[in-house]
């Protein structure tokens, strides 16, 4: 089953301006707002943006990522600069080409793209983005968790999408530079029922240049395989030292299951969606993934670091979780459009929220919250400009 094909001009959409509480959620929600405004064609005016949060209002990658959808979208908006607390936002259609954002700070480039990624459900053509900022930062999966996680799952599913690297960027200069490529994507829906059977770990450790005589790549890859015990088998280890303004270190386990039925098409980071046209036809299963990570501090011993991202992987896979915490709530928008299913290891602040956001969007998504403290999601899928 796949999402049916129509014709959808996003200014066709006759629906009043939705405005929207931006005091509810922080960042998430802001990106997220704007990315539906644009999946459906719907006007949006978000006031009291980042509301709760201690410093209230846009920063810099928030200001980015609303830049880079208006650009795409060639939408007309007011209140987008540093410290606003309030946004309107009135897209237009999505314009394939080549577009480029800088955060201008070590502002996360993973969630700029993770705001622009939804996009590839509704392009008409490849648009293509390129991103100066913070590539592996606190507050954010880091970018091998986007690149090893998230973006092979959704391209089994049929999600058109690649993300290159140029270099890493690491707090507080950042400087990274990421690329964002996206086409027009026909989805099947997302059945994460089971995790299925355990396949193996991979553990992914970056480190800038200068701590390469403290091993500390090494250390991170070294420590967590060896905290994650026997049960599982080694996949891949990679170590890798980068070039990079600030000093950073960053290690991100994922772990593989294979799914109840066929066998997975493999999981490296390739453009393309890694399954035939066929294979999508019919409802090909993506490979269950858990990610996790955690990022190196001055003064916090690696092998810290490393029993950190461990503790943080094993929850989701002992909660029976199909999904990890970030995915439940980053899968959302495909969810919808799609269907599908999965469990999420707990409701966080930023799955309510986002849930809460698509209902104001009109999406028909379900959850409920079972006595263990997993939440079961659901959606029958719709395309974006019937919700």
């Amino acid at each position: 089953m796949s999402v049916p094909e129509r014709e959808f001009r996003m200014d066709d959409s006759n629906q009043p301006e939705l405005t929207l509480d931006g005091s509810v959620g922080g960042g998430q929600y802001f990106r997220s707002a704007l990315s539906f405004s644009v999946l459906t064609g719907r006007d949006v005016e978000i006031r009291d943006v980042r509301g709760a949060r201690e410093n209230p209002g846009l920063k810099p990658q928030h200001v980015a990522a609303a830049e880079a959808l208006s650009s795409i979208a060639n939408a007309e908006t007011d209140g987008v600069e540093r410290g606003s607390r309030t946004v309107s936002f009135h897209p237009s259609e999505v314009q394939p080409g080549r577009y480029a954002v800088d955060i201008e700070t070590a502002g996360s480039v993973p969630l700029v793209v993770d705001a622009v990624l939804p996009l590839s459900l509704v392009t008409p053509g490849p648009v293509r983005l390129q991103v100066t900022g913070g590539t592996d930062v606190k507050w954010s999966p880091p970018l091998s968790y986007l690149r090893r996680v998230k973006l092979p799952l959704l391209r089994e599913a049929g999600v058109l999408a690649s993300v290159d690297v140029g270099r890493r960027g690491f707090y507080p200069v950042g400087g990274g530079e990421v690329t964002l490529l996206i086409g027009p994507s026909k989805l099947t829906p997302l059945s994460l029922d089971e995790s299925g059977e355990r396949r193996g770990l991979r553990a992914l450790s970056t480190a800038s240049e200068d701590l390469t005589e403290a091993d500390v790549a090494e250390r991170l890859a070294d420590t967590a395989i060896e905290r994650i015990g026997d049960d599982w088998t080694v996949l891949e280890r990679t170590v890798t030292y980068v070039d990079s303004d600030s000093t950073g270190a960053v290690v991100v386990l994922v772990t593989e299951h294979a799914p109840e039925t066929g066998e997975s098409s493999g999981t490296g980071e390739s453009s393309g969606t890694g399954e035939s046209s066929a294979e999508i036809e019919a409802g090909f299963e993506p490979t269950c993934r858990f990610g996790a990570s955690a990022l190196g501090e001055p003064g916090v011993p690696a092998e810290r670091v490393a029993g950190d991202a461990v503790d943080a992987l094993r929850e989701p896979i002992d909660a029976g979780a199909t999904v990890d915490v970030h995915l439940a709530d980053q899968l959302l928008p495909f969810l919808a459009v799609a269907g599908g299913r999965f469990r999420a290891p707990r409701l966080s602040e930023h799955l309510e929220t986002h849930l809460k956001l698509l209902e104001q969007f009109g999406a028909a998504v379900e959850w409920t919250e079972r006595d263990d403290g997993t939440v079961d999601v659901s959606a029958t899928g719709n395309s974006p400009d019937r919700w």
